[in-house]
């Protein structure tokens, strides 16, 4: 047959969704269908699957909350805080004046370039963006389209008393459709919480006991503060790390796997003498 000839991905959903599902519930089965008679791959459904997901949460569903938020003090000089620009490697940060609820505009990382330039009269209130304020309970596609059309990366959540109760991205609300698409890091839930990898290093869930960690690596950390391994390795770097991050807890180096805006999922667990080169 022709390739031009064959139908398109679009026309086999049509055919297939000729059934008119009812509910969410018939759609996504008939689309799960669609996969297991090939005329839909992983990564479609997954993204077709949180689009609809997407749908139906709103911003207090996935927004980081104020207590994790990085924020500069508008008081501080351009020294005092380009260090946490720097370690955390956001491209915006909300600006706050007397505390976390009187954010008065985002920074642009990129703006503090002026700074490096040598700009004698360098002011960061000159440089903010306004901020953009919504409820919790913004639904993400509204927000996403928001998004979009104002060309706005960020925004700040409130509650329903004028507080600031976290802050979303777009980047945020983009992930709930594609960071669930299978990558190099992705693991069966069934399978083990710690598997060896090669010789001295191991791929471990965040949500391994601390306990079984412990009986698995010799090791004694305490779980009195915190039951996961996972609780472990935030409390130490104070903040939820990005993919590729990683740090020493006593003779062991924890390399962050995968990991969202919220918590931390796998991690890559090797002894000193054994560390592997970070990944390009």
């Amino acid at each position: 047959m022709d390739e031009s000839q064959k139908p398109t991905l679009l026309e086999r959903l049509s055919a297939l969704l000729l059934r008119e599902p009812e509910d969410r519930e018939q759609l996504i089965g008939l689309l799960r269908s669609a996969h297991d008679r090939n005329l839909l791959d992983a990564d479609g459904l997954a993204m077709i699957e949180g689009v609809l997901q997407v749908s139906e949460m709103q911003a207090r569903d996935i927004m980081v909350p104020r207590a994790q938020m990085d924020v500069i003090d508008v008081n501080e000089p351009p020294d005092r805080f380009i260090p946490l620009v720097i370690e955390t490697a956001h491209s915006r940060f909300p600006v706050i004046g007397e505390s976390k609820d009187d954010v008065i505009g985002i920074l642009l990382a990129k703006d503090l370039l002026r700074y490096y330039a040598g700009e004698e009269e360098f002011d960061v209130r000159d440089m903010l963006r306004p901020a953009v304020f919504i409820p919790e309970s913004k639904p993400l596609n509204v927000l996403l389209k928001e998004f979009r059309k104002n060309r706005n990366h960020i925004a700040i959540v409130v509650d329903e008393y004028g507080g600031v109760a976290g802050l979303i991205t777009i980047e945020d609300v983009l992930e709930q459709i594609v960071g669930d698409i299978e990558d190099e890091y992705d693991f069966d839930e069934a399978e083990d919480n710690i598997v060896q990898e090669k010789r001295g290093v191991y791929r471990v869930k965040a949500l391994t006991e601390i306990a079984d960690f412990n009986a698995a690596f010799g090791t004694t950390f305490s779980d009195g503060e915190f039951d996961t391994v996972g609780g472990l390795v935030l409390k130490r770097f104070g903040r939820v790390p990005k993919r590729g991050e990683q740090l020493m807890i006593d003779a062991l180096n924890f390399r962050v796997l995968r990991a969202d805006g919220r918590r931390i999922y796998l991690l890559q667990v090797s002894k000193k003498s054994d560390k592997p080169a970070a990944s390009s």
